[in-house]
């Protein structure tokens, strides 16, 4: 009977360690498919979170930083892309990373968002509106 509860145990805190392993595998730095930006994945306390480190051209014409000048928030318009909290909130459930959002600096549009992990280098980002049928999808890569 005690090898029972024992084997029971190893086999519970095993599956905890895949399942935490499996959140993890997100965690790091990635490139968009344009090479234009990388985000920076982290974990704060049970959530996901990715912010805008890198920029292939990170200011503009008059070598100022660029703003979020298209925010539907006139307040934060004046606020740097470079280190703007685009993909906030997001939860591990069955091997995919959902109820969050990604933040478009583009169109000032926030949208849904699921990300799932293809292989450990490819990231694919599905944002919607509404149902997840309706929207569009990108593969990111891992920056190495």
């Amino acid at each position: 009977m005690k090898l029972k509860k024992i084997l029971y145990v190893l086999s519970l805190m095993v599956l905890t360690l895949s399942v935490q392993a499996q959140e993890e595998a997100i965690v790091g730095k990635w490139i968009n498919p344009s090479g234009e930006g990388q985000l920076e994945i982290y974990r704060r306390q049970d959530k996901v979170y990715g912010k805008l480190v890198w920029m292939k051209d990170p200011h503009d014409e008059k070598g100022k930083p660029r703003l979020d000048i298209k925010n539907p928030d006139p307040a934060l318009r004046s606020k740097p892309l470079l280190g703007l909290e685009l993909l906030k909130n997001f939860s591990f459930k069955n091997g995919k990373w959902e109820d969050g959002t990604i933040y478009d600096p583009k169109t000032g549009k926030t949208y849904s968002c699921i990300l799932t992990l293809k292989d450990p280098s490819t990231l694919n980002i599905r944002g919607f509106i509404g149902v997840s049928l309706i929207g569009r999808s990108e593969s990111w890569k891992r920056v190495k």
